[in-house]
């Protein structure tokens, strides 16, 4: 038996963020489409599931053209059972991390970003893997105090704080 390491670039569509993770059963489409509608009005999305038994199938929704058909072109790149690619516009992640977390079927979370991401494959002669994310890039060194400034300062032009 081997195993084998891809790296799998996701292309993130302009203006969206994405998050990649694992569940574990059909309705997993349904439910997440769900949790998003109720709970960020206006929010645009596309979401695609990979099956891990049965058909085998790419199981996808959503109610944006391009968020969705990029959500499939990313699963079937990634190509492990059981991984959802959801792709986000209109909305942060935030606005609904916690409501997707607490739907029965998601086991986990890998990434939430609008970085650029890459995942880690590992494949056997059984399947694939997801391994871990790269999420942006390397830290260039630690915030000084005018970072601090331009932190609290962005946080509050987006409404995130007061």
């Amino acid at each position: 038996m081997s195993v084998s390491f891809k790296v799998v670039p996701v292309k993130i569509p302009e203006g969206a963020n994405v998050i990649i993770g694992r569940s574990h059963f059909i309705k997993t489409v349904e439910d997440i489409y769900e949790v998003l509608v109720t709970s960020v009005p206006g929010i645009k999305f596309g979401l695609a599931f990979n099956e891990a038994s049965g058909k085998r199938l790419v199981r996808y929704e959503g109610n944006d053209e391009e968020l969705t058909r990029a959500a499939v072109d990313a699963a079937l790149s990634i190509g492990a059972g059981h991984t959802f690619v959801l792709f986000i516009r209109n909305a942060y992640p935030i606005n609904v991390l916690n409501q997707l977390k607490s739907v029965q079927e998601v086991v986990s979370i890998y990434v939430a970003t609008g970085n650029p991401v890459q995942v880690i494959v590992a494949e056997t002669d059984q399947g694939r893997a997801v391994v871990g994310v790269v999420d942006g890039y390397t830290p260039l060194g630690v915030e000084g105090d005018e970072d601090k400034k331009e932190r609290h300062g962005f946080l509050r032009k987006i409404g995130y704080k007061k």
